[in-house]
């Protein structure tokens, strides 16, 4: 149906109303946003003045002094270990850990399982900033330490001073520093939350007079110094205690008496002395499942001082026990471990009074304690 002249001007005017009453709408708009545009200007955004305070407290500058001067000596270590992938192929695994500077000739401390079986070892430390090669120079699986040394010795290296831990006291405060979860330089602070502990190092070893410390510990810790409050080293942070595998407050560090005695063994002849007194303990396994407390003796070496002062040995053929030994020096021996960490603390070359028992009697004998692991 066509529209009439009438009707198409009618419309065009509809038209020409609408598109007047859109323009001017959209005029108005922009006018008010300009509007509000020069409001907002007029009124300058500042931020708020920053409060002024005071000096740190004491103890926060004497963390922040002990942190400075510590960390160019704390090392971040990464490992790289070929692992089997399948049935043919083999691939690469990385690690990483802490360590510290022990001297100017470039020796590394950390824990034996950081470095156990890499094929490459590199050390970050502020000095010279890059990672350095370092070289697998001894190390022990029972005390669970071992020593790198540095491909090339930067400028300004700084060994970390040493403390004793002979002297330390449930309370005192202490801070570790190391890698946790690859984040380096990180320090926790805490305080010394129990003494003489025994911590295992691996099958059937143990170390005594551990320290406990309730300073985070996390993994990438192990192998980090744990530092008294005037800086110096107490212990070598190794493990934790907790069900999710992250810090709960229990942590344990190698006590730096025990550490001082090792590392220089490991940096001379690349092992460490293990005490003993000539005897190959019965599987501690067996012995626990049979309800046995103590070590059960399964040879007596010839010539060695258990076979100087007559322990006799399980019989095989009857199953007769021998001689069970109980206690050294008046401390109660449980298991193997417990025996071989007593004899750490008698020391080799010194005398320990062991206590045994045979048919339900018992007897004292001293001997003397000698170093299994001697070439």
């Amino acid at each position: 149906m066509a529209f009439s002249k009438s009707h198409r001007n009618k419309f065009q005017f509809k038209m020409k109303k609408l598109f007047i009453a859109t323009a001017l709408a959209a005029t108005m708009l922009a006018t008010g946003v300009i509007y509000a545009q020069r409001e907002a200007g007029d009124k300058p955004i500042v931020p708020r003045a920053v409060s002024v305070r005071g000096p740190l407290l004491d103890v926060e500058r004497s963390l922040v002094a002990l942190f400075e001067n510590a960390a160019p000596s704390v090392a971040y270590i990464t490992t790289e270990n070929l692992v089997q992938q399948g049935f043919f192929g083999t691939g690469v695994a990385q690690g990483a850990g802490s360590g510290f500077v022990w001297d100017m000739q470039g020796h590394v401390v950390t824990n034996f399982h950081v470095i156990q079986n890499a094929q490459k070892v590199t050390v970050q430390l502020d000095a010279g900033k890059e990672p350095v090669p370092a070289t697998f120079v001894g190390g022990s699986p029972e005390y669970d330490l071992a020593v790198v040394k540095l491909a090339q010795i930067p400028a300004g290296l700084k060994p970390i001073p040493l403390g004793t831990s002979r002297d330390l006291k449930i309370g005192q405060s202490v801070i570790a520093i190391g890698n946790p979860f690859g984040l380096s330089r990180t320090l926790t602070a805490g305080i010394i939350s129990a003494l003489d502990r025994y911590l295992p190092t691996q099958e059937f070893a143990e170390i005594a007079g551990a320290i406990q410390t309730d300073a985070a510990i996390n993994p990438g810790n192990s192998g980090g110094p744990l530092l008294d409050s005037a800086g110096r080293l107490i212990g070598v942070n190794s493990a934790i205690r907790s069900s999710s595998g992250s810090s709960s407050g229990v942590g344990f560090s190698i006590p730096v008496d025990l550490v001082n005695r090792i590392v220089p063994q490991l940096i001379a002849r690349g092992y460490a002395a293990s005490p003993g007194i000539g005897i190959i303990p019965f599987d501690p396994i067996v012995v626990a499942r049979n309800g046995i407390k103590g070590v059960v003796i399964d040879r007596v070496r010839a010539r060695s001082p258990a076979a100087e002062v007559g322990l006799k040995p399980l019989l095989r053929r009857t199953g007769e026990l021998g001689d069970v030994i109980i206690a050294v020096n008046g401390h109660n021996v449980e298991s193997l471990s417990t025996f071989v960490a007593e004899l750490d603390r008698v020391g080799i070359g010194n005398t320990a009074e062991i206590t045994v028992q045979r048919e339900g009697k018992t007897r004292k004998e001293r001997l003397r304690v000698i170093d299994t692991n001697q070439k």
